[in-house]
């Protein structure tokens, strides 16, 4: 059971990194496409779901099941504990940044009345996707140390034997 609540927080740490990803690739990029008329039509868009949608339902099952794992293996060893640690900050640090640099501009680019205007909206775009990109190294970085106290656990005494 111990491991099987492991493997979940890996993918869940993975999913959440992902969906970051896409809102990147794919969201990000289209509602930059042409503003303000992406803005106004992603504004539409968004009134039924949006992706803070998913994020609400999964950084924070994301983060319970990290600590999980962390109270789980904390007797494992220092490197598993170590990097089980570091993942589950990483991903408390994607939500803080979440609610303190991304839902500010989500309102301002797609709740604000009434919209405003270009240049604004160009800026703000620009940052939240800039940063965006930095949220997704941080989660990549939880995801890597997750891996790792993966691989600790699987092969705790590996190193001894070179």
């Amino acid at each position: 059971m111990k491991k099987a609540i492991l493997f979940t927080s890996v993918a869940l740490a993975s999913g959440i990194l992902f969906a970051n990803v896409f809102n990147s690739l794919v969201i990000s990029d289209a509602a930059r496409s042409d503003i303000p008329n992406s803005i106004v039509a992603a504004r539409e868009y968004f009134k039924t779901v949006n992706p803070g949608d998913f994020f609400k339902i999964f950084s924070p099952l994301t983060q319970v099941f990290a600590l999980l794992s962390l109270i789980l293996f904390w007797k494992t060893g220092k490197s598993v504990r170590l990097f089980l640690g570091i993942a589950l900050l990483c991903s408390i640090l994607g939500d803080i940044l979440a609610f303190t640099y991304f839902h500010p501009r989500n309102d301002l680019m797609y709740l604000s009345q009434p919209i405003l205007d270009t240049e604004t909206l160009k800026t703000i775009s620009s940052e939240w996707s800039s940063m965006n990109w930095v949220r997704s190294f941080v989660l990549l970085v939880g995801v890597i140390f997750s891996f790792l106290a993966v691989d600790q656990v699987y092969a705790p005494n590996r190193n001894s034997n070179l």
